[in-house]
């Protein structure tokens, strides 16, 4: 029903109350430095960089771009919170949505915001302080007289835009009077948001040439692509889109390389610091910024069989309403279209995944013709168990006296039985990729040789097949250049 009134009352907002609440929106450092580096994507910037100053009394933090830049009016337009209605239609390759990024990302982690700029040889700098705001409850920026006074003044070009965020109450850590500390707490937060803009942005800095370079002190940053492109393992197992009203939804599933074929560096920098198992599932792309990394959004359960399962999903940004993408670019919720849809997409890579898993484990158990552990099933449980006839047990138990051998197969059956189960399981999930078996030094590794080449010339193998059949045991061919010198010298021995 319609709204009727006789007058109506312009309620604008206190500024020093609402100037503090855009403080709270949930940024951190590196979703902040991500916000101010779309608005540089944005200005058509080829070259970003942020330059940090940890050690001084009054640290700083520039973000420095060689974009279009912004004449007087557009810079203080830029200032005003809210310049845009996240409803108007933008260009393809805006990264921007609520005009909100600059002050919120800014004031989240800063007291005062200074922004200088250059366009058409006009250079103006202006800034807003969040103290001065709280003494005057006025919503007035300041106009600053000298722009060369400005924190990395010196890096503005014919045309740029520099922010600078001083006063970071936000980023000592409570150790505003303890610069070491305070130094440690910085750097540690530029860390983590180094990773993050290198993940974020790797499709920009990707290529040859890349649309972006991005430097964080001089140094520059190397993409993090999450999907391993270019690498000869990656599996690509299917590409669909879906055709939406305002737009296109593309959907890509992507089987990781094992990894065993990837160095440590590669594998460290795909997993990132939680790990595979944290960092699997869907990626959401918009005009290909990173927007979501990792987790199935409530399709599946992260599981270890699916760890190396990633499904990029691109969706453009005038879909921002019904993805409900937050101001910090960060979140974003998937349309019940989409949900469906992906849904079924997720069910059949992740269920190929796992019986491709299962296989594997399953092989490499079958692989090894005499192996010491057993996989049972059992009422619906796997159970795994010593083999009491391997022929190393078989031969030393042979050996023993009548009371000991019973006494063994107790031992033997007590390792089975104390397998750490749930140590195990946690640990895999941790890093399957880092649980190993033992080292086995020579003389346990020989008699296993010896034991393996006495059954199987019992058995009437041929001494001319048994190094291609004890090939096939794991534990063997995991140390075949010992194992080789092992197997010649039993069968010359048995000659």
């Amino acid at each position: 029903m319609d709204i009727s009134a006789s007058q109506e009352i312009d309620l604008p907002p206190h500024a020093a109350s609402l100037i503090e609440g855009l403080r709270d929106f949930g940024y951190s450092l590196e979703t902040s430095l991500a916000d101010i580096v779309d608005n540089s994507i944005t200005a058509s910037a080829k070259r970003i960089d942020i330059f940090v100053d940890t050690v001084t009394d009054d640290p700083w933090i520039a973000i420095a771009d060689n974009g279009h830049g912004m004449s007087r009016a557009e810079l203080l337009e830029a200032l005003r919170p809210g310049t845009r209605n996240p409803r108007d239609e933008r260009d393809a390759k805006d990264l921007g949505r609520f005009g909100l990024g600059l002050k919120s990302a800014s004031f989240s982690q800063c007291r005062q915001l200074t922004v200088l700029t250059r366009k058409d040889g006009e250079t103006t700098a202006a800034a807003w302080d969040l103290d001065r705001v709280g003494e005057t409850n006025r919503w007035s920026a300041m106009i600053l007289d000298d722009p060369s006074t400005v924190p990395s003044a010196q890096h503005l070009g014919d045309s740029g835009t520099i922010v600078v965020w001083k006063k970071l109450d936000r980023l000592d850590g409570g150790y505003k009077n303890d610069g070491i500390k305070r130094t440690q707490t910085l750097n540690a937060a530029l860390s983590s948001a180094e990773r993050h803009l290198r993940l974020v942005f790797h499709r920009y800095l990707s290529g040859s040439p890349a649309r972006i370079s991005l430097y964080l002190n001089h140094v520059k940053l190397a993409p993090i692509d999450p999907f391993a492109e270019g690498h000869p393992a990656r599996q690509l197992d299917s590409e669909e889109f879906l055709k939406l009203s305002k737009g296109i939804v593309r959907f890509k599933c992507v089987t990781l390389p094992h990894h065993k074929k990837m160095s440590q560096q590669e594998w460290d920098d795909i997993g990132g610091p939680e790990g595979h198992q944290r960092s699997q599932g869907l990626y959401i792309y918009r005009a290909d910024r990173l927007i979501i990394a990792g987790g199935w959004l409530g399709l599946a359960r992260q599981a270890e069989s699916t760890k190396l399962c990633r499904i990029a999903v691109d969706i453009p940004n005038s879909m921002d309403a019904e993805w409900k993408i937050d101001v910090k670019k960060a979140s974003a919720q998937l349309p019940p279209t989409v949900r469906n849809k992906l849904k079924s997409i997720v069910e059949r890579f992740v269920s190929t995944s796992k019986r491709t898993y299962t296989r594997r484990g399953r092989k490499l158990i079958a692989e090894d013709q005499l192996p010491v552990w057993n996989r049972v099933l059992r009422d619906d449980k796997i159970i795994f168990k010593p083999d009491i006839s391997h022929p190393v047990f078989r031969e030393f138990r042979d050996r023993l006296g009548g009371d000991l051998k019973s006494d063994f197969d107790t031992c033997i059956r007590l390792i089975g039985s104390s397998l750490p189960v749930e140590t195990i399981h946690a640990d895999i999930i941790g890093g399957a990729e880092n649980v190993t078996s033992d080292y086995l030094d020579d003389e346990a590794l020989d008699l296993q040789v010896g034991a393996l080449i006495t059954s199987l010339l019992e058995g009437g193998i041929s001494t001319d097949i048994i190094p291609d059949l004890l090939k096939n045991y794991v534990v063997l061919r995991s140390n075949w250049g010992r194992t080789q010198k092992m197997i010649k010298k039993h069968l010359e021995e048995d000659a």
